[in-house]
């Protein structure tokens, strides 16, 4: 197979579509983001990348909290607006109902079916932008959402971003951990 050279560059085919909640100067503010990924499972954490200029890095450096909030594919035009107005511009604390939970000033947006509340452990300059770890102190999910008392992502249908698109979640191919075995070796 012939391949390309492309050069550097942050590129992953597929990332998962957040918004990113903190209360800066005491009012609720999301931003989409997108480059948000697991960080370690003992404890858990979850990290996400946020250009050093976002309002919303201000209220993570200020209360030391925030949230990863996970919206369906219906709140598409909801999610994008949060990404193209910053809220040192605009009051965004409307656009979604807030809610709190054990941390008390991470606020969560109540219509995203799943909601991970964190405490942040710690914040890397990686040059642009400042990566975000926190450990996730609650995760919040609707009932419809879940299948077993578990997440269920096609009943939570997140919006997946891939090269300034959005995509839904596609059909299942197989199962990870169980896949592999049927590798034949010869």
């Amino acid at each position: 197979m012939k391949k390309t050279t492309l050069g550097p560059m942050p590129y992953m085919s597929v990332m998962p579509t957040l918004l990113v909640g903190s209360n800066v100067q005491g009012k609720p503010n999301y931003m989409t983001a997108a480059w948000a990924t697991v960080a370690c499972m003992v404890p858990p954490m979850v990290c996400v990348a946020i250009n050093k200029s976002r309002y919303t890095a201000k209220g993570i450096e200020e209360n030391k909290t925030f949230s990863l909030n996970i919206p369906s594919g219906k709140l598409v035009i909801s999610t994008d607006h949060c990404g193209l107005v910053s809220g040192a511009q605009e009051d965004k604390s409307g656009v979604f109902r807030s809610f709190y939970g054990k941390v008390k000033n991470a606020p969560m947006a109540e219509e995203c079916p799943v909601n991970i509340e964190c405490k942040l452990f710690r914040s890397v300059d990686c040059g642009s932008h400042l990566l975000y770890i926190g450990e996730v102190v609650e995760i919040h999910a609707d009932n419809s959402c879940l299948t077993d008392g578990k997440p269920d992502i096609t009943k939570i249908n997140p919006i997946i971003y891939a090269q300034a698109t959005y995509f839904d979640v596609g059909k299942q191919i197989d199962k990870a951990f169980s896949a592999g075995k049927k590798f034949n070796k010869n």
